[in-house]
């Protein structure tokens, strides 16, 4: 039985801990100076992923389940 390939995609901008699936909040590229100093700290915090994709990130990255 042939091994399940990682998404190397989804493995950039996922990352598995213990107990939940963290993401890096958007809109954080560019264009940051025009933002208040609160909200540019605040872009740099990882945020939970949604219930909804979940599922769908854990299939694509079978090292951790």
């Amino acid at each position: 039985m042939p091994k399940i390939k990682t998404h190397k995609a989804t493995a950039k901008r996922f990352m598995i801990t213990r107990n939940k699936i963290k993401r890096r909040k958007a809109g954080q590229g560019h264009f940051n100076s025009r933002e208040r100093g609160n909200t540019t700290r605040n872009k740099r915090r990882d945020i939970e992923a949604s219930e909804t994709n979940i599922k769908t990130i854990k299939r694509l990255l079978p090292y951790r389940k």
